[in-house]
């Protein structure tokens, strides 16, 4: 099974294309080496994916699936054997997201009268 179809299953990303991006960029490793998105994997295998702020997710595969599945048994997969963030990990990412500067989703579609406005005061104010 293809490594990015297996990754949109498995819950572990939103859509495959975004799994294809994360692979063709070289955030996912299988098994120790840099992993293309056309990568077959069978049960056994273990990937490593790099997560916003620099998170290392690894997981096991356990099974493989030909369909989308409820996100609960999406989870039965794999098995996630990243260690749980420490309280200043947790800490150091919750200031990164004050500190992120504000972007607005571009399907958000135009801006209304307030969100205009907003966007003009903090353009001034830099």
């Amino acid at each position: 099974m293809r490594l990015d179809v297996w990754l949109d299953i498995s819950c572990l990303f939103k859509t495959r294309s975004e799994a294809q991006k994360a692979c063709k960029g070289g955030k996912v490793d299988v098994n120790g080496q840099a992993a293309k998105p056309h990568r077959d994997i069978v049960a056994g295998d273990e990937i490593e994916m790099t997560r916003p702020f620099g998170r290392r997710q690894k997981v096991v595969v356990k099974e493989l699936a030909e369909h989308n599945l409820p996100k609960a048994e999406a989870r039965l997969l794999y098995e996630d054997l990243t260690p749980k963030p420490t309280p200043e990990e947790i800490e150091l990412r919750r200031l990164a997201r004050m500190a992120a500067p504000f972007t607005r989703r571009a399907s958000a579609g135009v801006p209304d009268r307030r969100e205009r406005r907003t966007l003009r005061r903090m353009k001034e104010r830099g």
